[in-house]
């Protein structure tokens, strides 16, 4: 059995204890719920494979705390906070735990999240659908979780995201109205928009550049 001798609070990270034995180095350090659930107090003995035990323990809550304040930035996938805890050195099995136990206490959702995601995408990115679901994908959503969230994207708010990224690259365009038009339909498209919704938006800006055209030139003969 191996007795703690001492119990010393971190002095950088205040939430982190020493435990101490009969040597100057630590036995181990943990978080204070640990230190708690363990009782892991002066005068207690613990065998070596109890202690092995709550290192364990303390690694996989430690991974499980670092995930969470990741996810306090902003929404995550599981195979984000998988790979920003490989990226702290995490091991695989206690990565693995951690992202259980989000999905269970749901504070992970893929399907939420891609819902969430393509919703917010189709109003202020000017991309389409299909853009989306591949942004979706490399986030590591699942291809029916991605392709479920942008069959569930309005019809007329990606029109209107459409149309709104037709009308500022349609103004820098150069050619003749056929050759700009061309250009400009094979820039929705590349962009993740639908075949109808890529006409839609063409035939809309090209409709107003029409209009603004007839404008200016009434206005000229006005002033004439």
């Amino acid at each position: 059995m191996i007795e703690i001798q001492a119990v010393k609070q971190d002095r950088k990270d205040r939430s982190r204890y020493h435990i101490h034995g009969e040597g100057e180095e630590p036995l181990l350090t943990v978080h204070k719920d640990i230190l708690i659930r363990h009782q892991l107090l002066k005068g207690h003995s613990f065998t070596e494979d109890e202690l092995a035990a709550i290192r364990d323990e303390d690694s996989r809550y430690r991974a499980y705390i670092k995930a969470v304040a990741y996810l306090g930035v902003k929404p995550r996938t599981n195979k984000e906070i998988e790979q920003y805890l490989q990226r702290k050195e995490f091991e695989p099995e206690h990565i693995s735990s951690v992202v259980e136990r989000l999905e269970s206490e749901h504070i992970v959702d893929d399907e939420e999240y891609a819902r969430q995601f393509a919703a917010q995408r189709i109003k202020y990115s000017n991309k389409g659908r299909r853009w989306i679901k591949q942004e979706l994908q490399q986030r590591g959503v699942s291809k029916q979780a991605a392709a479920d969230a942008t069959d569930a994207i309005d019809k007329e708010v990606e029109r209107e995201a459409a149309v709104k990224a037709a009308g500022k690259k349609w103004r820098s365009l150069k050619g003749d109205p056929i050759d700009r038009k061309r250009k400009l339909m094979g820039f929705l498209m590349r962009r993740g928009f639908p075949g109808d919704i890529v006409k839609d938006a063409v035939k809309s800006v090209m409709e107003q550049a029409a209009a603004e055209a007839d404008d200016e030139e009434d206005g000229l003969l006005l002033d004439n």
